[in-house]
């Protein structure tokens, strides 16, 4: 039985790490009791800016020590299947930033270390609580565009992510910090998994600025379905781009059609006299200072679950397939072969 305030862990004291706390103490059912990370000097600095009262730098420790109901995994993307199977054994409920994990066998291990530990569990794959992709989903629900037949998804960055904001850019991909999002999207719009990918890719111009990285994706995605998409992913949009984003995506259905364009929505641009800005007030937006964006509300929708028991509208297999996918992806692009999609 959970308490009726859940005490929230947070692993990872970064910006994200941050914007945990921020929303844990803004939920009336949530409470952020304990911080990690590796440098404890970060997660020190955040406690004392939140009022958190524990702090560790080793999550094992954290773990055996501190009274959490549940876990935030807050840490780069290849970063989480061993925390998330140590909270999943020390009984603690867990949030995942996603991806779930990126090789086959954390996938593997930590699906089936979720299922025999009992506790509740949920990748952030924040896209399903955008507006506008929760809109076109209900359409495609409701038979307004008819049979969803083909789409087009493109999710990109501005260079400055892998660049500067991400010091472990080099150790992931733009498929796991972005196309993770895409290809969840598609495959909640479509109602069915890819069945087979094939891929292309392009680097230099990150390996150029020293980043070790690919700089994008062309990935044509075949739905179990019939349905077919074409998904880009790039962290090369150049830097005056009006957002960090730039994400567009069409639907086609045999009745309809629906066209989506969230980095130029033109609810509200800001020019001066060097720059064209698009503030963000979708996805991490403050309102009276309270943290009200999509992405927050995912995070605060964990917690809401926890509270009432219903399902989470991400569920750990639709987290892993996503994974397994995203793998199918990169092989495609490696091999330059058309991969079926092995789950």
């Amino acid at each position: 039985m959970l308490r009726s305030v859940i005490r929230m862990a947070i692993v990872g004291a970064g910006t994200w790490g941050e914007n945990h706390a921020h929303i844990y103490q803004a939920h009336p059912m949530a409470e952020p009791v304990a911080i990690c990370d590796q440098d404890v000097a970060k997660a020190q600095a955040l406690a004392g800016r939140l009022g958190i009262a524990e702090v560790y730098q080793d999550y094992r420790e954290m773990l055996q020590r501190c009274s959490c109901d549940a876990v935030a995994i807050v840490t780069p993307d290849f970063a989480h299947a061993e925390i998330a199977v140590a909270a999943a054994r020390a009984g603690k409920h867990v949030l995942i930033e996603k991806p779930l994990a990126t090789t086959r066998e954390d996938v593997l291990t930590l699906t089936d270390e979720l299922a025999k530990s009992g506790v509740r569990a949920m990748v952030d794959l924040h896209n399903r609580w955008s507006p506008p992709f929760n809109q076109a989903w209900q359409a495609v629900q409701d038979g307004e565009l008819g049979t969803l037949y083909s789409a087009y998804f493109r999710l990109n960055d501005i260079k400055w992510v892998a660049t500067d904001l991400l010091p472990w850019a080099a150790r992931s991909s733009i498929l796991w910090f972005l196309g993770s999002h895409s290809l969840d999207t598609l495959r909640w719009l479509f109602g069915s998994d890819v069945k087979r990918v094939y891929a292309v890719r392009r680097s230099g111009l990150l390996k150029e600025a020293g980043v070790d990285t690919v700089d994008l994706y062309q990935s044509t995605l075949e739905f179990a379905n019939g349905g077919i998409a074409q998904m880009e992913n790039g962290w090369i949009t150049p830097n005056g781009n009006p957002n960090v984003n730039d994400m567009k995506c069409t639907l086609l259905g045999t009745r309809g059609m629906i066209s989506i364009d969230t980095t130029h929505h033109n609810l509200i641009q800001q020019v001066s006299e060097d720059r064209l800005r698009v503030p963000d007030v979708l996805v991490q937006n403050h309102v009276f200072g309270e943290p009200k964006g999509f992405a927050f509300e995912s995070i605060r929708g964990f917690i809401d679950r926890l509270v009432d028991g219903k399902p989470f509208p991400v569920s750990i297999e639709d987290a892993a397939r996503t994974s397994l996918a995203l793998l199918a992806i990169m092989e495609s692009a490696r091999t330059r072969q058309p991969v079926d999609v092995q789950y």
